[in-house]
């Protein structure tokens, strides 16, 4: 059976060599091993944890980007619907809605919808060779306005309601608040799965510093004891966590990068097929831009950063609980 004694003479011998560090000629020995099973696995943790938040930042910025062209297509136009009825001139209207709508400053153009377009837009759901006349299928004129200096949708309506009472302006700001409040939320959402993400990969890292602490329990106690600070012990622990999660994050955002290549890239290729133009219509290109690499880039660095510190302010508080129960004892 081995004495306590014994235990102390090999901590002592294995922790030598990191006592003469200072000593260039000397190659020292790390007190956490460079490649274990452990580090490998939580390079792997740190990675899938960087790519799921590299692509929850993206799909982020890819939902806002979206919305924003959105609401800014929205709020150039505007629309005039006029429903039809019987002995009702439909054509004097719509040319009347149109002059009224041109005439207001802040309005760049007033088109109306011809019965060739309007039954262009109804094939899809209604089928070809339909009667457009026994419809009651509302008429538009599209105004398109100058979203710098919008027109007094109020006296428009005012306007419209003397001279066409069966016409409707609808300005969109429906619409477009509905956007907002959605690219709000997906914003929101978005920001509360990436902190979830990046906790947990804080607790993973807190995890393996105490493992690694736990396995090198007895050098870091006599290193400990024999006057070496508890910077120099954290800064060794701090370099180590941060050479793995910069591989681990940098291997995560890579991979997170290339998937949004991919998915651009396939955009591009089948821009003439229905699925393609289906989720062109939703998110655009599937381009994140510059802004969403950079915002990869920047998870990336967070999360070393976030490695290193975690792994000081652990062996930091492992160190203090040290000298708090050797003060009691």
């Amino acid at each position: 059976m081995i004495e306590p004694r014994q235990l102390f003479a090999k901590a002592v011998a294995r922790a030598l060599p990191l006592l003469r560090r200072a000593r260039p000629s000397r190659a020292p020995a790390p007190i956490v091993p460079s490649q274990n099973v452990a580090g490998s696995a939580l390079i792997l943790v740190i990675a899938i944890m960087t790519f799921l938040s590299c692509l929850t930042l993206g799909a982020v910025t890819l939902v806002r980007d979206t919305a924003s062209a959105w609401q800014t297509q929205i709020a150039r136009e505007a629309t005039i619907q006029i429903k039809p009825a019987d002995d009702f001139d439909m054509e004097a209207a719509l040319e009347s809605a149109r002059d009224i709508a041109a005439s207001l400053p802040g309005v760049r153009a007033a088109t109306i919808v011809d019965r060739g377009a309007t039954q262009r837009l109804l094939e899809p759901w209604l089928g070809a060779g339909f009667d457009l006349d026994e419809l009651p299928v509302p008429r538009l004129v599209i105004v398109t306005i100058d979203p710098a200096a919008p027109p007094d949708f109020i006296a428009l309506r005012a306007a419209l309601a003397e001279t066409v009472p069966r016409a409707i302006l609808d300005d969109h700001r429906t619409w477009v608040d509905r956007l907002v409040a959605m690219a709000n939320t997906t914003v929101t959402i978005g920001a509360s799965v990436l902190a979830l993400m990046l906790a947990a990969t804080v607790l993973a890292i807190v995890f393996a510093t105490r493992g690694a602490m736990a396995g090198n329990g007895d050098i870091i106690e006599v290193l400990h004891f024999v006057g070496a600070e508890a910077r120099f012990i954290a800064r060794e622990f701090r370099h180590h966590f941060l050479i793995t999660g910069m591989k681990g994050a940098a291997a995560g955002g890579l991979a997170a990068a290339a998937v949004f290549v991919a998915f651009s890239w396939w955009s591009s290729r089948n821009l003439a097929t229905p699925q393609a133009d289906q989720a062109t219509a939703l998110f655009g290109n599937f381009a994140i831009g510059a802004a969403g690499y950079l915002g990869v880039a920047l998870v990336v660095l967070v999360v070393g950063a976030l490695t290193a510190a975690t792994s000081h302010l652990t062996v930091v508080s492992y160190l203090g609980d040290i000298d708090t129960t050797r003060r009691d004892g």
